[in-house]
């Protein structure tokens, strides 16, 4: 293991742990995490009571909800999913994402377009730090972090995807249109159902085609003797809308 690796402990708890500090108190003991530096992924780790963890190493996902530092609101990884599984963008793909915010959803896209780039746009220097933070976190090159408000222009042409998350997000369709290459997609995410609405009256204005407003609502099973939904939980958390620029 290297110094400041992140390693995902894996037992009758879950935590994500980096190489080189010295302990980790859970319920299930003490874990002398100076051990981790003799092993490798795969092996075995125990608390002083016995307990047995599985060294394993970290998704995007485990480090980005477990160790990154959040703003109040983030794009969720069900919401940043249904994006790659609507657009269905290839791994070389250029992404223009903005606000950057805690950089989750920049984060997300170039973990799973790693051949491509992302690009995000946050104008608030206090995000812009958080976000540089986290994406320095999780160790990933294909991200360019600008500070700059994106309603001043978007730089890059023939882009293959635009995620907005932001407030004023209808007066950067025009831009996005622009930016984007034909068959590019465009992705807003919307907290309030007014901000659908004018983003739609905009979008209905230029050449989209494959326009669609989603809910992503998911829901978690308790399953055992009796079979029931789990009464608590995020369900709903935003709105997104979809349109593919024609030419």
């Amino acid at each position: 293991m290297e110094e400041k690796e992140l390693v995902l402990l894996i037992g009758p708890g879950t935590y994500l742990v980096q190489v080189g500090e010295r302990k980790l108190n859970t319920e299930h003991g003490t874990i002398d995490l100076l051990e981790l530096e003799k092993k490798k992924f795969g092996d075995k780790i125990k608390t002083h009571t016995g307990k047995e963890f599985t060294i394993i190493k970290p998704s995007v996902v485990d480090i980005l909800m477990r160790r990154a530092k959040r703003l109040p609101q983030i794009v969720t990884p069900k919401d940043a999913s249904m994006i790659l599984a609507y657009t269905g963008i290839s791994p070389d793909s250029l992404i223009v994402d903005s606000g950057s915010g805690s950089g989750f959803l920049s984060i997300f896209l170039a973990c799973y377009c790693n051949q491509g780039k992302v690009v995000t746009y946050e104008k608030r220097k206090e995000f812009t730090e958080v976000a540089r933070k986290n994406i320095e976190l999780v160790d990933l090159k294909n991200i360019l972090l600008k500070e700059k408000d994106i309603l001043k222009g978007i730089d890059e042409r023939d882009v293959d995807l635009i995620t907005l998350d932001m407030e004023d997000v209808e007066k950067v369709v025009e831009e996005s249109f622009n930016a984007l290459k034909p068959g590019g997609w465009l992705v807003v995410y919307s907290p309030h159902i007014e901000q659908v609405i004018s983003v739609r009256k905009k979008i209905e204005k230029m050449n989209f085609t494959q326009v669609k407003t989603v809910e992503n609502i998911t829901r978690e099973w308790r399953v055992g003797k009796h079979t029931l939904p789990e009464v608590s939980g995020v369900l709903h958390t935003g709105w997104l809308t979809f349109a593919r620029k024609i030419s």
